[in-house]
């Protein structure tokens, strides 16, 4: 039968019944003056003051008592709804609610005015899952009951510079990472370009110190000079790409690279042409020098380096490099890199460097069999040699390498392929110019000429 409403009648008419009773059995009393109330003029207002202070036990167990808005304290039986094997809902008690213990014992906890049916007195367990962890997305399990699921209710998405916690319930500032100067790497490669600069300022001035001499005048001392302040340039604009990209280095860094890159390609190439005409004049009425001379030669390396800096100059105009922030490698960092902007101009930059290096190369590599003294292009051959193996291995290790390892990859090939021209050009040259000064002569030149 349905009972409540009749336990509710009673429990009115008792809290009524405790009320009038601490009323008439006034003591200290509660209104004007300690005075109370009189027994044969009762008010309302004055039972309702006592009505508010009520706090009995039924002969149920149960506490009345009544909040500061006036409500009945709440008591609720927790039941579980449980279907049968002849598909019938059988309702088991499985835990007591009761509001009145707040009043008892002054505690504010929901958690501790319920009472489970269980000997650890804890709340149970779902016969589908566990409770949901915080920061996973409610779903249910293909083939279970509707009543399972895999994670919590809501999933709020961190925004794009955020990403979650170990505990997934909290959005923290995802951690920024570029090639800056103190790390580990950078300062290696930071080494490295200074060492490299170092070498080809020494080298520069060993040659203009000893550009009196056989060995720098027979290898065109002006175009050795130029190159060699072209590898200077190109061993610093490797420091452009370490530290936190701006849009002043990330327009740097790609300008410098190609200008600097083709001015030391171009000044290789005009040396392996001049190598070739050298000794194509030797032969008896060939005057092929006078159409190539300092000025021709200047001309070449000015226009072919003009060439490059007018892509430049168009890519930056049209569509420059940016700083970006890149986050399709790793969900928890931010990439800081340098977008290229106009993919167009920067494939003409590096096409443009590739397209002379490739004329040099086989020009080198198909003089390489003139005599000794006119070894240069031997030379020429093997620096163009690892300049093309640098940066032909440079391109998948570039698309393989995440993040800073990315650009750590492109400054590495741009030192490589430097260390390559710089050692097999001008080392060569500098050991006879300060180990071997017997063979830095005019007739020590000629004679290997003879011998040959």
């Amino acid at each position: 039968s349905e009972l409540r409403a009749t336990l509710n009648v009673y429990k009115a008419v008792y809290a009524i019944a405790h009320a009038l009773h601490n009323l008439m059995s006034c003591e200290n009393g509660p209104f004007e003056n300690k005075t109370c109330a009189n027994i044969k003029h009762v008010q309302p207002w004055q039972v309702l003051h006592y009505l508010k202070e009520v706090n009995f036990i039924n002969h149920l167990g149960e506490r009345v008592a009544f909040d500061e808005n006036g409500d009945a304290m709440a008591i609720y039986d927790i039941v579980n709804w449980q279907l049968s094997n002849d598909s019938r809902i059988q309702i088991k008690t499985v835990g007591l609610f009761d509001e009145t213990v707040k009043e008892v014992n002054q505690i504010s906890l929901a958690e501790e005015q319920i009472f489970w049916n269980f000997e650890s007195h804890k709340p149970p367990e779902s016969v589908c899952s566990k409770s949901c962890q915080p920061g996973t997305k409610k779903a249910s399990k293909k083939g279970e009951p509707v009543c399972c699921f895999d994670s919590s209710v809501e999933c709020i998405k961190c925004l794009d510079d955020f990403w979650s916690n170990h505990g997934r319930n909290h959005c923290m500032l995802k951690e920024l990472e570029f090639l800056s100067f103190d790390d580990p790497m950078g300062i290696t490669l930071t080494t490295i370009t200074v060492l490299g600069t170092c070498l080809s300022v020494t080298v520069l001035a060993v040659f203009i110190h000893y550009r009196s001499t056989p060995v720098v005048k027979a290898n065109n001392s002006e175009l050795s000079f130029l190159l060699l302040i072209s590898l200077t340039l190109c061993f610093l604009c490797s420091l452009c790409f370490i530290g936190q990209p701006t849009h002043t280095t990330c327009m740097l860094r790609h300008v410098m690279f190609g200008i600097s890159f083709v001015l030391c390609i171009s000044c290789i190439l005009v040396k392996t042409v001049v190598v070739i005409m050298a000794f194509r004049v030797t032969l008896p009425g060939n005057n092929m020098m006078k159409w190539f001379g300092v000025s021709q030669q200047r001309g070449t390396v000015f226009f072919f380096t003009f060439l490059q800096s007018l892509i430049c100059i168009v890519w930056l105009v049209t569509s420059p490099p940016i700083p970006a922030k890149n986050t399709k490698y790793f969900n928890s960092k931010i990439i800081l890199e340098c977008d290229v902007g106009s993919v167009i101009g920067f494939s003409s930059l590096l096409g443009y460097i590739g397209f002379l290096a490739c004329i040099c190369f086989l020009l080198a590599f198909f003089a390489r069999n003139l005599p000794d003294t006119f070894n240069e292009a031997k030379f020429i051959t093997f620096s163009m040699l690892i300049f093309c193996a640098v940066w032909i291995t440079f391109i998948p290790a570039y698309v393989s390498s995440p993040g800073k390892h990315t650009v750590a990859v492109e400054v590495f090939a741009i030192l490589a392929s430097s260390f390559g021209v710089l050692f097999a050009i001008f080392a060569p040259k500098c050991y006879i110019i300060i180990f071997k000064p017997e063979r830095n002569t005019k007739r020590a030149l000629m004679g290997r000429q003879n011998v040959e």
